[in-house]
């Protein structure tokens, strides 16, 4: 009865995830703890002490849908406190049970509004955030433990695999987080030099690995050392502008309990291109909230006023105490650097100057007004959480008035040298207008200076980086007279899709058109023609031919690229259900022409790679791919399959489907070893511990394995054509063996080579 309830649990909160969105700011969730243990809270301060990740198992309500044995323990650095009543938590709700999950979600990160009198530092911060890189969505919950309230806090999204996979398309690539074990306010902490020299094991203490192979910590290396040792080359190991974006943001709300102050607080990954990306966390303390920094100019901390004015290019106009290779480094190049202004600009202009943050902040404490009172255990006063809106708060420390910083601080920063004077981009747009796949295609854009630098950064799906070139205003381009301030570039043979954005800056400023590029960017989409891209080759019976990253033997299927251009899977669905051929949508990548790209059809999307939420049926199955609109790329039926023997397309890529040897990610072959129609198919030929034998007809027969000098090894095997034989070959020595078949009075045989 309790595995029941558990797996109906799943299924409900599985089928509301498309109803309801869990981190909704509109929204204040009710989460309730309940321990077994009455000295709950001191188990969980030994087990914070002990420093070990330790969890106490508990049982959980969200909203009043119950969950059995989540694992519980307090979380934070400066917010936890032994002597408090209400600590932070993080709560796994598949602690005791694999696979368990509200809305999608298995980790509750819950802040306990410390360090913050307005009670909206940190959901702010993040809806920002946002607007421009992927980040945290963030709202509030009120928690009980046993019933007794402890508090309101803020209900963040955990940066976890499930974050990574909705982000960017991937869970299990090199996955980092930016914290040292101990904060040193006289030291380097996660500040990404390599002055900790060229043992690996030095920097243990100061990044945390969250993927999974420990030789990730070399590609770790390989990465800080290019962005100390060869910055020009940097662009080929990070992910520049996501790293600008990131910074910018930092600046603009003053955001110091981060890289820019004592170089924490954030995640970096891999992206599919290759790419580092670092992932920003932990703005609970921003808006001039942390004062403390070790750049030079305010070594020893700034105040509030300082706060308005500080210098947002300070690693690069001053002398940093410690090294900051992330900061100075980039915008030691003046592209780099023209770049973060133009992003600093774009910030003020969508939150600041427009008062929007303001309103933002007043909605938000209009919907937890009732909570906050509530809420006996707060660190402040309910006044302090009305006034630290606009007016400081004194506490330890004093906290800013969000809106008297920030107005000072946009005015401060929209003065400053290089946010103003940029050249204007309009009338953007490509040519031909009706693209397709295969085409040379212009992008041509109006810009204001006419001595302007302008790139183009284009990709052909989210799973490259950017390709940048320059555009130019000569009249080669589509871009009509020479000097006449429109610009063009050439994008040759294009694929069905493809995102592009535009950059001009002059000797003092820059600006992106899109505002957001690159984090969004223009996109131009066209339908490929049926059977462009095909289902090539599968394999529903995979027994031992080839395994997926996890070891693991099953069905695949191999789709290939018949075009002379790139193809991307975006909007792209496969199905083995004609009645909803949209049942799995394929991840955006890009198949090179004469390419193969490969889908587990294992029913475990949370796999590394392609892996569709459904399998094949060896008995009877089909295939669809297809747009959400019905049009159909390709389509194929299939009967009964065997182990060791793929169906595929022969010729490759166009012709009719045939039994044949597998060839996984590569050209089908038809050779006169491959031929599997004939009446005795043997696989793997040649072969070590084992091979199979598939008889091709429907007749009982017998099947004898002999030497080359007639000697019986396996005999009287009985089989009929529908069934596959597997010979265990470890005690052959190497050579020459024949299969015999006998059926009737008809004897057909085979060789076989065995190679040890």
């Amino acid at each position: 009865m309790r595995i029941y309830t558990i797996f109906l649990i799943l299924f409900l909160s599985k089928s509301l995830i498309s109803q309801t969105d869990f981190y909704s700011i509109d929204s204040i969730r009710e989460i309730r703890i309940y321990f077994e243990e009455n000295n709950w809270d001191q188990i969980l301060d030994n087990y914070y002490a002990d420093g070990m990740d330790q969890r106490l198992a508990a049982n959980l309500t969200i909203d009043g849908v119950y969950y059995p044995g989540v694992g519980v323990r307090y979380k934070g650095y400066s917010s936890y406190s032994p002597s408090r009543v209400k600590n932070p938590f993080n709560i796994s709700l598949d602690y005791s049970f694999s696979g368990l999950e509200h809305y999608g979600i298995n980790k509750l990160k819950l802040s306990n509004v410390i360090q913050d009198p307005s009670f909206v530092r940190e959901t702010l911060s993040y809806e920002i955030a946002r607007k421009y890189m992927p980040a945290s969505r963030a709202n509030y919950a009120n928690v009980y433990v046993n019933d007794t309230l402890i508090g309101l806090y803020t209900n963040v999204e955990s940066v976890n695999k499930d974050f990574l996979e909705d982000h960017y398309g991937t869970r299990n690539n090199i996955f980092f987080k930016c914290n040292p074990e101990n904060l040193d306010l006289n030291g380097e902490n996660s500040n990404l030099s390599n002055t900790l020299g060229s043992d690996i094991v030095n920097y243990y203490p100061f990044y945390k690995l969250k993927s999974d192979l420990l030789s990730d910590w070399n590609e770790l290396k390989s990465f800080i050392d290019t962005l100390n040792d060869s910055p020009n080359n940097i662009n080929s190991k990070l992910n520049i502008d996501r790293t600008l974006w990131m910074h910018a943001l930092n600046y603009v709300i003053v955001n110091y309990d981060s890289y820019i102050g004592y170089a924490q607080n954030y995640y970096i990954y891999k992206d599919k291109s290759g790419l580092f990306n670092p992932i920003i966390w932990d703005l609970n303390m921003s808006f001039a909230s942390y004062r403390f920094t070790d750049a030079s100019d305010n070594w020893d901390g700034f105040t509030i006023n300082e706060a308005k004015s500080i210098d947002p290019l300070l690693h690069y106009s001053s002398v940093s105490v410690y090294p900051r290779p992330l900061l100075r480094n980039l915008f030691e190049n003046d592209t780099y650097r023209r770049m973060y202004l133009a992003h600093i600009r774009t910030i003020l202009e969508e939150n600041f100057l427009n008062n929007d943050f303001e309103q933002r902040a007043i909605y938000m404490q209009s919907i937890i007004s009732d909570d906050v009172i509530a809420d006996t255990n707060k660190f402040y006063s309910n006044n302090d959480f009305i006034d630290n809106l606009s007016s400081t708060v004194s506490d330890l420390i004093d906290y800013p008035g969000i809106t008297d910083l920030m107005y000072s601080r946009a005015l401060y920063l929209d003065t400053f040298p290089g946010i103003q004077g940029s050249p204007d981009i309009t009338m953007v747009n490509h040519y031909p207008l009706n693209l397709n796949a295969g085409d040379d295609a212009f992008i041509n854009a109006t810009v204001s200076d006419i001595n302007a630098n302008v790139l183009l950064g284009y990709r052909f799906s989210e799973s490259e980086s950017f390709t940048i070139v320059d555009m130019l205003d000569n009249g080669f381009f589509n871009d009509g007279n020479s000097g006449d301030g429109v610009f063009g570039a050439l994008i040759p043979n294009v694929s069905n899709v493809v995102q592009y954005y535009i950059y001009a800056e002059n000797d003092s400023s820059g600006r992106f058109s899109p505002e957001r590029a690159a984090y969004e960017y223009y996109t131009i989409e066209s339908k490929i023609s049926p059977k462009d891209l095909t289902i090539n080759e599968l394999m529903a019976v995979n027994s031992f031919v080839v395994s997926d990253s996890d070891g693991e033997y099953d069905d695949w299927i191999e789709l290939y690229n018949n075009t002379s251009y790139k193809i991307s899977t975006k909007d792209i669905y496969l199905s083995n259900d004609s009645q909803d051929k949209l049942k799995w949508l394929l991840p955006e990548v890009t198949i090179n022409p004469d390419s193969y790209y490969i889908i587990w059809a294992d029913d475990d999307v949370n796999q590394d790679g392609a892996h569709a939420n459904f399998k094949l049926d060896k008995e009877r199955d089909s295939l669809w791919m297809s747009y959400s609109d019905g049009s159909i790329i390709d389509s194929i039926n299939f009967s009964n399959q065997h182990p060791a023997i793929s169906y595929g397309r022969y010729p490759n890529g166009v012709g009719d489907f045939i039994e044949m040897i597998p060839t996984y990610e590569s050209f089908n072959i038809e050779s006169d070893e491959a031929l599997l129609n004939d009446d005795i198919f043997i696989f793997p030929n040649p072969a070590v511990n084992s091979f199979d034998i598939k008889i091709n007809f429907d007749e009982e027969s017998i099947i004898n394995i002999y030497t080359i000098d007639g000697r019986i090894l396996m005999s009287d095997m009985h089989t009929l054509g529908i069934d596959v034989l597997k010979i265990d070959s470890s005690n052959f020595k190497s050579g020459v063996y024949f299969v015999s078949c006998e059926f009737r009075d008809v004897e057909l045989v085979k060789k076989i080579i065995i190679k040890k």
